[in-house]
């Protein structure tokens, strides 16, 4: 019995490798439709990969790293003939994310993103900070292997630790809200949801495909999804608006035509931190002092009944 007991384990531990490696794969290759070439080197300007990794790691611990590190070399893969000098690119994809973890655990953070500190530990610890090993790892290695020009490391730097640091601050929370999803059973908030949804898509594809400078409309979009819905319909619209610009960005269409591949990366990807960082610390701002205000509700009812039963000439029990 024991022993059918720790197969059982065993298995499920592999079962749930194979799932990372596969959705890390999987949304690896999602990636990689929107390409930018530096020289010889593929960097994405999203790379919803560490998401997944970072939140599969929050879900079910550090031992599904292996998975982590198969499905970054089947992604590698995708790209170019495995070398042994990619070592270097499975170690750091792995490491970051493993970072990220252990920080946000040492730090105490919530993956119900339900305080503001938690949207902080998750910007900061989570995306900044950890993915500056993936992104000096996998730069290196690409210089080294001759992919790419040393005059060029800045920039292919940069490029992959924003692409990686978005997709934890974009895939990341998403994944946490749909954890424990909670649909609106009023047909009048699933009825907003869906116009918050269909306006944003609307709104993204004309500001940024636009000639006019009109990227600053998505964000009252963000403010509404926040505000409404918090974590569970900023997450995805978010993702949607990066979606969409980055779309726009590798056409070299609306704000994002007429400049140099610098400039367009530092458009995008501060328009996509913009966005990540509106709708995740607002949600969590809103989450926050919603359960204060409920709080404090039950503080009050509570308080209520203790004096209606104290006061004078009420029967006690």
């Amino acid at each position: 019995m024991v022993r059918t007991v720790e197969w059982r384990r065993q298995a499920e531990a592999l079962v749930r490798i194979l799932a990372v490696a596969v959705a890390y794969y999987a949304t690896g290759r999602l990636g990689l439709l929107q390409q930018v070439a530096i020289h010889e080197a593929v960097i994405t300007p999203l790379w919803p990969p560490t998401g997944i990794a970072v939140a599969a790691l929050l879900r079910m611990g550090p031992g599904i790293w292996p998975g982590i590190t198969l499905g970054t070399y089947f992604a590698i893969e995708r790209i170019s003939t495995f070398q042994a000098a990619d070592i270097a690119i499975l170690a750091g994809n792995t490491l970051a994310p493993l970072c990220a973890y252990a920080l946000l655990r040492q730090a105490g953070f919530r993956p119900a993103l339900d305080r503001l500190r938690d949207g902080l530990l998750l910007v900061f610890l989570g995306g900044l900070l950890p993915m500056l090993i993936s992104a000096t790892a996998g730069t290196w290695t690409l210089v080294l292997t001759g992919d790419l020009p040393t005059a060029r490391f800045w920039s292919a730097w940069a490029a992959w630790w924003a692409g990686d640091a978005m997709g934890v601050l974009l895939v990341t929370p998403l994944l946490l809200a749909l954890r424990r999803p909670r649909l609106p059973v009023d047909p009048y908030r699933v009825l907003e949801a869906v116009a918050l949804l269909g306006t944003t898509a609307v709104v993204t594809v004309l500001a940024t495909r636009s000639s006019l400078s009109l990227l600053f409309l998505v964000f009252p979009l963000l403010i509404w999804a926040a505000v409404r819905f918090q974590l569970a319909g900023s997450a995805p619209c978010a993702l949607l608006v990066s979606v969409l610009s980055i779309s726009a960005a590798t056409d070299r269409a609306g704000p994002f035509a007429r400049h140099t591949l610098f400039e367009v990366m530092v458009n995008l990807q501060a328009l996509n931190g913009a966005a990540a960082l509106t709708a995740l610390l607002l949600s969590a701002l809103v989450t926050e002092q919603n359960n204060i205000r409920l709080s404090i509700e039950q503080v009050c009812e509570d308080l209520a009944e203790v004096v209606a039963r104290l006061a004078p000439g009420r029967p006690r029990d």
